[in-house]
C-alpha cells in the first residue's frame, strides 16, 4: 500500500492541470459598431433606458395590468423558468460529481480458484502439496467509497459548461420576458385602435343611413334619379362590411390577450369591452448606445454564454487523452463465515486503485475533440450573427419610429383641417346654406380623417414598442445560478 501512494502521488500533484482552452471572452467584434445610433432622430436620447417596465411609460392601467397577469401567469414564461431550474439542478450535479461518493455497501462473494491455496495448507497436510482449498468465501457489511480523481480537469470544465449553460438558460428566460411585454404591448395598441375604429364606423353608418333614407325621400319626390340611392346604399353595406371587420379585429386581439395572460379566449371580454384611448409614447425616447445594447440583451448574453460552455467542452473531450485515476475503498466487518459480520473484531478493509488510460482508440477521442472545436466555431458566428441582428433590429426600429412621428404630425394636419372645415358646415347648415347630405359628407370626412389619425397613432406607439423590443428591454433581472 505504501509503494502503491508513493507511485501515485506525483499524479494527485498534478491535478490540478485543466485540457483545453481556457474562455477569453466573446469576439471584440463590437469595437468596429457605432458608438451611437444612427438612425436616431433628435427626439431619440442618449440615456441608457430602463431594463423593465417599460409599458409604465404608455401611463395605461390596464396595460400595467395586463402585462403583470402575463409576466406571472403566461404558459411559455413558467417553461422558461423550468428550464432554469433544470440547468440550475445540473450545475449542482457536476460540482457532487467533484467529491467522492459513500454508501452502505453488503457483499458475498463466492469463488473457486483451481490449484491456489487461499487459507494455507490444511491440519497435518505438507505445505508442499497441491492438495489445498482452493475454494474462498468471503463476507462482509460495511461501507464502500468511490473516488475519481480530475487528473486532467474533465469534471472542472464540465463545470465550466454547467454553469455557462445554466446562465444562457437564464438569459433566455429574460428574453422571453422581453418578447412577451412587446407581444402583450401591440395587441393592446392593436386592441384600442380597432375599438376606436369601429365606434367612428357607427358613427359614419348612422350619418349614412340618414343619408340614404334624405336620398331615397328625394328620389320619391322625383327630385333625383335612381343612380344616387344606389350610390347612397352601396355606401352603407361598404361601412356594415367594415363594421363586421373591425368587431372581429376586436374579438381577436382580445383573445390574443386572453391567451398571453394565461387565460382562455373569452377571459378578458368583461375587461376589455369598453373602449379606451391609444396609449402613447413619452415624448423623449431614452435608447443608450451601441454598445449597452451587446451588454444589456438577452439573446446576446445567451449567445455569449453558450459559447463560453462549448468552449468548456471543447476541455471535456481532451482530458479523454489522459489516463483516469479512481480509487475505490470498502470497510466494514466480515471473514470467511456469514456470522462474522456480526463480530466487532471482524474488521475488513480493501483498497482498490485503478488506474485506466486509453492509449489506443482509433482516432476516436482526435475526432470527438474535432467535432467540439467546430462546434465551438459555430456559436462563435452564431454569436456575431445575434450581434449584428441585434444592431440591425434597433437601427430599423428608430428609423420606423422616425417615420411614424413625421406621418402622425402630417395626419394631425389633416385632422385640423377636417374639423375646422366640419365646424364650418355645421354652422352653414345651421344658417340654411347647404343641405344635410352635405353636411353629412362633411362629418364623415372629419370621422374619417380621425380614424386615418388613430391608426398612425397606433402605428407610432407600436413602433415605440419595437424600439423597446430590439433594445432587449422588458425583463425582470433574475437571480444568478445556484
Amino acid at each position: 500500500m505504501k509503494n502503491l501512494l508513493l507511485l501515485t502521488l506525483p499524479l494527485m500533484l498534478v491535478t490540478g492541470c485543466v485540457a483545453g482552452p481556457d474562455y477569453a471572452g466573446p469576439p471584440q467584434a463590437a469595437g468596429a459598431f457605432p458608438t451611437q445610433f444612427l438612425r436616431a432622430g433628435e427626439d431619440v436620447d442618449a440615456t441608457a433606458p430602463r431594463a423593465s417596465q417599460w409599458w409604465t411609460l404608455l401611463g395605461d392601467p390596464v396595460l400595467d395590468q395586463l402585462e403583470a397577469r402575463a409576466l406571472a401567469d403566461n404558459p411559455g414564461i413558467a417553461a422558461a423558468r423550468a428550464r432554469i431550474e433544470q440547468a440550475r439542478a445540473r450545475v449542482r450535479a457536476e460540482r457532487a460529481n467533484r467529491f467522492p461518493t459513500l454508501g452502505a455497501d453488503a457483499t458475498v462473494a463466492q469463488g473457486r480458484l483451481p490449484d491456489l491455496n487461499l487459507q494455507g495448507p490444511p491440519s497435518g497436510a505438507s505445505s508442499g502439496g497441491s492438495g489445498g482449498d482452493d475454494s474462498l468465501s468471503f463476507y462482509n457489511l460495511g461501507a464502500i467509497a468511490n473516488w475519481e480523481l480530475d487528473f486532467a480537469g474533465e469534471q472542472v470544465r464540465r463545470s465550466e459548461a454547467a454553469n455557462a449553460q445554466a446562465a444562457a438558460a437564464v438569459a433566455t428566460g429574460e428574453d422571453a420576458l422581453v418578447q412577451l411585454a412587446a407581444e402583450v404591448a401591440r395587441a393592446y395598441v392593436a386592441l384600442r385602435e380597432a375599438q376606436a375604429r369601429l365606434a367612428l364606423l357607427e358613427s359614419e353608418r348612422d350619418l349614412q343611413q340618414q343619408t340614404l333614407e334624405l336620398t331615397y325621400s328625394r328620389y320619391t319626390q322625383g327630385a333625383l334619379a335612381l343612380f344616387p340611392v344606389g350610390n347612397a346604399n352601396a355606401e352603407l353595406e361598404l361601412l356594415k362590411a367594415r363594421i363586421a371587420e373591425a368587431r372581429a379585429d376586436s374579438a381577436v386581439f382580445r383573445d390574443t390577450l386572453a391567451a398571453l395572460v394565461g387565460e382562455a379566449p373569452g377571459a378578458l371580454d368583461d375587461m376589455l369591452a369598453n373602449g379606451g384611448p391609444i396609449p402613447l409614447p413619452p415624448e423623449r425616447v431614452e435608447v443608450g448606445d451601441p454598445a449597452a445594447l451587446i451588454a444589456r440583451r438577452p439573446d446576446i448574453r445567451a449567445a455569449e454564454r453558450n459559447l463560453a460552455a462549448v468552449t468548456a467542452r471543447i476541455g471535456v473531450a481532451e482530458a479523454r487523452r489522459f489516463p483516469k485515476i479512481s480509487f475505490l475503498g470498502v470497510l466494514g466487518l466480515g471473514g470467511p463465515e456469514p456470522g462474522d459480520v456480526l463480530d466487532p473484531g471482524n474488521l475488513a478493509a480493501l483498497a482498490l486503485p485503478r488506474l485506466q488510460w486509453n492509449l489506443l482508440d482509433f482516432g476516436r477521442t482526435a475526432a470527438a475533440i474535432d467535432e467540439a472545436r467546430g462546434t465551438r466555431d459555430e456559436a462563435e458566428a452564431r454569436y456575431r450573427e445575434i450581434v449584428l441582428g441585434a444592431l440591425r433590429d434597433a437601427e430599423q426600429a428608430l428609423a420606423r419610429f422616425a417615420q411614424n412621428r413625421a406621418y402622425v404630425a402630417a395626419l394631425a394636419q389633416i385632422k385640423r383641417q377636417a374639423d375646422t372645415a366640419a365646424d364650418l358646415n355645421i354652422e352653414r347648415h345651421s344658417a340654411g346654406v347647404i343641405s344635410r347630405t352635405e353636411l353629412n359628407a362633411s362629418l364623415r370626412q372629419r370621422d374619417q380623417s380621425q380614424a386615418d389619425l388613430n391608426r398612425a397613432l397606433a402605428g407610432l406607439t407600436t413602433s415605440w414598442i419595437a424600439v423597446q423590443k430590439s433594445l432587449g428591454l422588458g425583463w425582470e433581472e433574475l437571480p444568478p445560478p445556484g
